[in-house]
């Protein structure tokens, strides 16, 4: 099933779908600031759906998106002042943090070899208020087969996954063609110094104009 989601109307009309297509441990298509993505409700059963789907190596986890830091910090996750402060400058955005805790909140499987779970503030509207929402964190991963291209909007995306959209496994949201945007910064604050993982929609230098000795 595909559903528009990009008009208030819209948005508001597919939100209780999509909640209780989620809760049922099914996957979601969605778009946002950067790539469309694949993602679930944070839970074992649909985030081994999700690896399925999308043929992931083992151990490599998905990160999260939220509804901000509160959200976070609800689902047991530490900030550190680095953390802190990168999350003030550049949240909702293209920031993905990796961060320490989550222990009890949420599955191991998103925990990196490092020992942090990914997570982002999305600026997408649409599906920041999906989190809203839900009350929950939304797991994401870009929308494409190992090693080949994110599809650009959902008709690539339903072509790339056909029989899960046919078997009712993954929803759909059409926000329309994105273009051709970096995807997201990608910092660990685990530690006590972050460290720059990859460098994405953010260049390092504007992470050190906003936060100075806190950034990487």
């Amino acid at each position: 099933m595909i559903l528009p989601f990009q008009t208030p109307a819209q948005i508001d009309a597919a939100i209780p779908t999509v909640t209780a297509h989620l809760a049922a441990n099914r996957l979601l298509g969605y778009p946002t600031e950067t790539v469309y993505g694949l993602g679930s409700a944070p839970t074992v059963p649909a985030l081994d759906a999700l690896s399925t789907l999308k043929g992931r190596a083992p151990g490599k986890p998905f990160l999260l998106l939220v509804s901000g830091r509160p959200m976070a910090e609800r689902w047991g996750l530490v900030f550190t002042p680095s953390a802190r402060a990168l999350s003030s400058a550049f949240w909702p955005g293209p920031l993905t943090l990796v961060l320490r805790g989550g222990e009890g909140h949420l599955p191991e499987e998103l925990r990196g070899r490092e020992g942090g779970i990914a997570v982002r503030h999305t600026s997408h509207r649409a599906v920041e208020r999906l989190v809203v929402t839900s009350d929950r964190p939304l797991t994401s991963t870009s929308a494409n087969r190992p090693g080949g291209p994110t599809a650009p909007g959902p008709d690539r995306l339903v072509e790339l996954f056909r029989d899960a959209v046919d078997e009712g496994l993954l929803l759909v949201l059409d926000g329309g063609v994105l273009g051709n945007v970096p995807p997201s910064t990608l910092v660990d604050c685990t530690g006590p110094v972050p460290r720059l993982v990859r460098e994405g929609a953010i260049p390092r230098g504007e992470l050190r104009r906003a936060a100075g000795r806190f950034a990487p």
